[in-house]
């Protein structure tokens, strides 16, 4: 059995109390010849008929590649949108197969046009050993959505063996994703293990002193994670919409700005909460606003005491970057999840560019670990390019958030009890 390295890792809600060191990863499993299963997160954008983007297909190729080098017939299952159980051209997974076999010249990568019935028993039947199948979106079927063991039993009856590779989709509870692990045995991809690992590590056991840069427009889509942060962090620093209700329940002026008045008290409660724990709780101490957000709009920089009435506070201000440097240069591990500001709009990314950029320094020169994930922080990395400087980023967003607020993920227990079943023999 190949397990993974860290014991307990994403044990911090995650992992449920089970061991997570009984995840089997694909290292050395005998695949040749055999029908292997590969759950992925292909819900790409597409446009025009053709993926828009290949991020999500290019981190899992690894993965699909390597099985069917070592001469796995690969069936690769995902969902793409959100059908609600309605057959549509619009999210149909043909797209990706035929993007997949551009991406992977001298493999015969095939589309078939269901994941269950005798059209999908007949493709997977013709394949030989080294090619990939891709299977029809999953959620066609309501019984995906619903956990249904059924549902799942007859997606299993297409495989010898069961792979993981969609942490992005490991916060839901569906038939491809945890009930499937049932019926076949189960296993983490390479995605997945990498996500498992620079998570858990950065988040269980981090080295210290270790501080969580969260952003975001509402407080109140990220209760739970800044909660369960406060409790682990030696730092947090509050960024975006969230920092003006953070302000205002300091008794600060916001002005105009974005913010939730009737979050206040959880604001203060969180505060109350960190300082109990020996938690810094990190806000600007001065501001970038302006009174429209679009660019070129006329913007200036004042103390968090100071903002105009009909000011928005779209940014931190460079004395708050300054200062963010500094503490950093004692800091061992980030977490970042969310932009400072409104960076889409110039000038109001420049917080988040210079943090990021002074992040991917020490990361480079290996006095940090960095861990990002969300969406958007993934796209403000990008912007700022050095999202390759960091030490991992996650492509997950929801998955990645309800791991930062500590709750657990079925698709990683799934895996983990199926680990320890085959332990028990």
């Amino acid at each position: 059995m190949n397990e993974l390295s860290s014991p307990g890792a994403l044990g911090g809600g995650a992992g449920g109390g089970l061991d997570l060191s009984c995840i089997r990863t694909i290292d050395g499993v005998d695949v040749r010849g055999k029908r292997v299963l590969v759950r992925v997160d292909f819900n790409v954008p597409i446009e025009g008929g053709a993926v828009a983007d290949v991020t999500r297909i290019t981190r899992v190729l690894p993965t699909i590649a390597k099985l069917a080098r070592e001469g796995a017939k690969v069936i690769v299952l995902s969902h793409l949108g959100r059908p609600k159980g309605v057959i549509s051209p619009e999210t149909s997974l043909r797209p990706v197969a035929q993007k997949m076999q551009e991406l992977m010249p001298g493999t015969t990568v095939r589309f078939i046009g269901d994941c269950i019935g005798e059209e999908a028993k007949r493709g997977i039947g013709a394949l030989n050993p080294g090619d990939v199948a891709v299977l029809e979106n999953v959620r066609f079927y309501p019984a995906e959505e619903k956990n249904d063991p059924g549902f799942a039993k007859r997606l299993a009856a297409h495989g010898d063996l069961y792979v993981d590779d969609a942490f992005s989709s490991a916060h839901r509870a569906h038939a491809s994703i945890e009930a499937i692990t049932e019926f076949l045995p189960a296993y983490a991809g390479l995605l997945m293990m990498a996500e498992i690992t620079a998570l858990g590590e950065a988040l269980e056991k981090p080295e210290r002193p270790v501080t969580a840069i969260v952003g975001g427009a509402k407080i109140s889509t990220k209760i739970e994670v800044l909660t369960n942060l406060v409790a682990r962090m030696d730092m947090l620093v509050v960024g975006g919409g969230m920092a003006n209700t953070f302000l205002l329940a300091q008794g600060g002026k916001i002005g105009a700005s974005l913010c939730e008045p009737d979050f206040v008290a959880i604001a203060q409660n969180i505060m109350a909460r960190a300082e109990r724990s020996g938690c810094e709780v990190v806000l600007p101490s001065d501001v970038v606003v302006a009174r429209e957000i679009k660019p070129g709009a006329d913007w200036q920089v004042c103390p968090v005491g100071e903002v105009p009435a009909g000011a928005m506070i779209l940014d931190f201000g460079p004395e708050s970057v300054a200062d963010l440097k500094r503490r950093l240069a004692s800091v061992r591990t980030v977490l970042w999840n969310g932009p400072l500001g409104a960076f889409e709009t110039a000038p109001f990314g420049a917080a988040t560019f210079a943090l990021a950029r002074e992040v991917a320094r020490l990361t480079k020169e290996g006095k940090l670990v960095s861990v990002a994930g969300g969406g958007d922080t993934v796209r403000a990395l990008n912007a700022a390019e050095v999202a390759s400087d960091f030490s991992y980023v996650s492509t997950a967003g929801g998955a990645f958030l309800e791991w930062l607020g500590g709750h657990e993920l079925p698709a990683v227990l799934a895996l983990a009890r199926s680990g320890a079943r085959a332990a028990c023999g």
